[in-house]
């Protein structure tokens, strides 16, 4: 089977994975199995060319620490891999060497190359199995780095680990960014038991690395890292980078021995995020050959990776005139450190679009956006076929618990429509969004996501 559009190839990835439309999902350990795709990287012996890996999991952050990660190791001279999950505006974001996505040519060469392992598998299957999306897409960026001879390569999980097929990969570092209560459907209703799926990512006699999280998340990480006899680091607020000041293309942080640096990224919640990635790319670079870990060339690769990293999406400024920002702050957490952002920033009126999916914690993300607002837009796309919004009518009910000035509208481009009318020329319009609404808000103002 030779595929020579995208659409086909997209039918063939997820042409197993329908059969669950219509049925009832329960938990990830009840209806999650990665067999099919182990059995894959068994028969391809993807696996066998020799790479470091790193592992990335967690609540919000993850694709940042993913990319980020990735930016330094290739700052240290080393050919870098990286997949993240979902993407903003195309497929290929998924799969990057270097930052650069995958061309659509070498997309659908290498399907169709893996194409006749996959069909050996389908029919192999039982009728209550199928081959996850996520594990042909692994499959795909194992064939594309095999072939670029990538060096290493940063990874980041869809909502779990422990039954995600990315944590099939032989990892020796394991990244937990902040783990809150999110798809309770799919891992379970307590932080502890989200923990454990997220903590299925670490392998025996490895380096385990997390920011700071609850007492509770910590002894679930701490617990199994124990039992695989793995070395375990956490990073409490002395180890985190320390944010000096914001600038006008982002802010000023410092790290430790590497001093004061510029990144361009507005989010306070990046400089966690920072720190995790400089200590997974430090203890990846010194598993392969490079310069010396205690050299000033190493020092300055770290600062230039740090100035250069980029993603898209996570509190960026799309806009000056009004000022529009966007970011996928939708649980609390994510939406508290979002405003405290943005604080030195904001002019009036101010004005906040949010679009929170109904599996996240949506009335207290609507009363903390409430309290800054002057005036709060709802909205909510069917892009995504597994995220779902809130009825209209309870949404508004519930944010008109919190704030007078409420609206609800069908689209994103409606919804800004209104902000427009609202902000004016000096206002300021913040979208805190859902993922899919992000990719909207990319393809809205034009924004090649090509290269990171």
């Amino acid at each position: 089977m030779r595929f020579t559009t995208e659409a086909a190839a997209l039918d063939y990835i997820f042409k197993t994975h329908r059969r669950l439309q219509g049925k009832v999902r329960g938990l990830d350990e009840n209806t999650r199995d990665t067999t099919p795709t182990q059995q894959l990287l068994t028969a391809t012996r993807l696996l066998d060319k020799k790479r470091e890996y790193a592992v990335v999991t967690g609540s919000k952050g993850k694709g940042s620490v993913t990319a980020i990660t990735a930016k330094l190791l290739h700052s240290l001279g080393h050919t870098t891999g990286m997949m993240t999950s979902p993407h903003l505006v195309t497929w290929y974001e998924r799969i990057r060497i270097n930052g650069k996505v995958i061309p659509q040519d070498d997309f659908l060469r290498i399907l169709s190359d893996l194409a006749p392992f996959i069909d050996d598998e389908i029919d192999r299957l039982t009728d209550t199995q199928y081959i996850s999306p996520q594990g042909i897409f692994l499959l795909m960026a194992l064939q594309w780095f095999n072939e670029n001879e990538v060096d290493a390569a940063v990874l980041e999980v869809g909502r779990g680990g422990r039954f995600d097929d990315i944590a099939l990969v032989p990892n020796m570092v394991s990244l937990f960014t902040p783990i809150v209560l999110e798809h309770a459907q799919y891992l379970g209703a307590t932080t502890d038991r989200i923990a454990w799926h997220k903590a299925g990512i670490i392998k025996p006699a490895s380096y385990v690395y997390s920011v700071a999280q609850a007492p509770e998340v910590l002894e679930v990480i701490q617990r199994e890292a124990d039992a695989k006899e793995s070395e375990f680091f956490w990073f409490s607020s002395q180890d985190t980078a320390e944010i000096v000041q914001d600038t006008s293309q982002g802010m000023r942080i410092h790290l430790q021995r590497y001093g004061d640096i510029e990144v361009p990224f507005l989010g306070h919640y990046q400089a966690e995020n920072i720190t995790l990635a400089v200590q997974a790319a430090g203890n990846i670079h010194g598993r392969l050959k490079g310069i010396s870990h205690g050299s000033p060339e190493y020092i300055e690769r770290i600062r230039g990776g740090l100035e250069q990293a980029q993603w898209f999406g996570r509190l960026q400024k799309l806009q000056a005139t009004p000022a529009v920002y966007v970011d996928g702050a939708v649980n609390p957490k994510s939406a508290h450190i979002l405003l405290e952002s943005l604080e030195s920033r904001l002019t009036r009126p101010l004005v906040i679009i949010a679009g929170v999916p109904r599996d996240r914690d949506y009335p207290a993300v609507y009363q903390l956006l409430a309290a800054k607002a002057d005036s709060l837009i709802l909205t909510e796309t069917d892009i995504h076929p597994n995220i779902h919004f809130p009825d209209a009518d309870h949404a508004l009910h519930t944010a008109r618990q919190f704030h007078a000035d409420v609206a609800h509208r069908k689209t994103l481009p409606e919804a800004l429509t209104l902000a427009y009318e609202k902000a004016g020329s000096t206002g300021t319009i913040i979208l805190a969004v859902a993922q899919p609404l992000v990719g909207e808000a990319m393809l809205i103002w034009k924004i090649d996501t090509s290269e990171v």
